[in-house]
């Protein structure tokens, strides 16, 4: 058994690394956060939500990491990558790899720091929030967990095996030929769901389950689709579901039936509270640019127009400087 961590062990971390844990795997989980460490080794990390359990765990921060690791899973937000990856780059092992189940499109960028071979991507279909110190909610249902997973050139089965054994600790594992096309299928969902769930200051639900939010729901879906496809991307099923044949419309008729079947799709993730969201109540920078920027980004490239995207944009960025309240009242702005 190799060494593994978990670096930026916050609120989806914790889940991780209690299960792992409880998987009767030693795993480090990494937090600058000292009172949250402080509470993970003295009281175990307590896992609530649909869930309920409490796990002994190692953590540490940062300035305590020694050695060389096999396996890091990379959990902090996409914004800080540059510094992060560049100041873990010497903790790797040879053959050791950094795994980013960020949000966004990470794995180039990492890779460009780390090189191919050392840069796995897992994509993650579930949510959890932080509560206090050594405390997370599962906020998804425990039979809709997934992982979906893929890897950079240079990375051999037996790395991408250990990696897989590691993360079914907690749930089902699938693994990805087409990457990028997951990754897409992630941003689609988070764009949409993360992206409007700040704006009116809710949780999925509040997107899914309301007729105003509904209707704007599904333009940025159709938006995101048509961005990733001039990208070159083919959008990955999203837990056997293919999203574009779901979602995609190009006629009235059938942008009412994305509009029908969107309570329905999101039924077992209708509790995420969006991470963007939690940064923005704490106080926190939120990483808006690498989930709603990132399709606002590509449609320049591709030349597809991106209206509700920018504007998704514009507003959380308001809310995050105070300009603007997190208030349901917020859909009115798409009009």
């Amino acid at each position: 058994m190799g060494k593994y961590a978990i670096y930026g062990a916050g609120s989806l971390g914790t889940v991780l690394g209690a299960f792992i844990a409880k998987g009767g795997v030693d795993i480090e989980l990494i937090n600058r956060n000292k009172a949250h460490v402080d509470a993970l080794n003295e009281k175990g990390a307590h896992i609530n939500g649909t869930v309920e359990f409490t796990q002994p765990v190692k953590a540490i921060t940062p300035d305590m990491m020694q050695g060389e690791y096999d396996i890091i899973l990379l959990m902090t937000k996409q914004l800080y990558n540059a510094e992060v990856v560049t100041m873990l780059k010497p903790f790797l092992s040879e053959k050791g790899v950094i795994v980013t189940l960020q949000n966004g499109i990470p794995e180039p960028g990492i890779a460009e720091i780390v090189g191919n071979e050392h840069t796995m991507g897992c994509v993650v279909e579930w949510g959890a929030a932080l509560g206090e110190p050594g405390t997370s909610t599962l906020t998804s249902e425990v039979d809709s967990l997934s992982f979906h997973m893929g890897k950079m050139e240079g990375i051999s089965d037996e790395t991408v095996n250990e990696v897989k054994t590691l993360l079914e600790n907690m749930c089902p594992v699938y693994i990805e030929d087409n990457l990028i096309g997951a990754r897409w299928s992630k941003l689609l969902i988070n764009a949409t769901f993360s992206g409007l769930g700040t704006v009116v200051g809710g949780v999925f639900g509040d997107v899914s389950e309301d007729k105003k939010a509904k209707k704007v729901a599904v333009r940025c879906m159709k938006e995101c689709i048509d961005v990733g496809t001039a990208a070159g991307a083919v959008f990955a099923p999203v837990q056997g579901k293919d999203i574009t044949k779901l979602f995609y419309y190009k006629n009235p008729v059938k942008k009412v039936f994305a509009q029908l079947i969107l309570p329905v799709a999101m039924k077992k993730h209708r509790s995420i509270e969006p991470s963007m969201l939690q940064d923005i109540k704490n106080g926190k920078k939120c990483e808006v640019d690498a989930i709603n920027g990132v399709v606002c980004e590509w449609g320049r490239k591709c030349g597809v127009p991106t209206p509700i995207n920018d504007k998704i944009v514009e507003i959380i960025k308001k809310e995050q400087d105070g300009v603007l309240k997190l208030s349901k009242d917020n859909i009115d702005l798409f009009n």
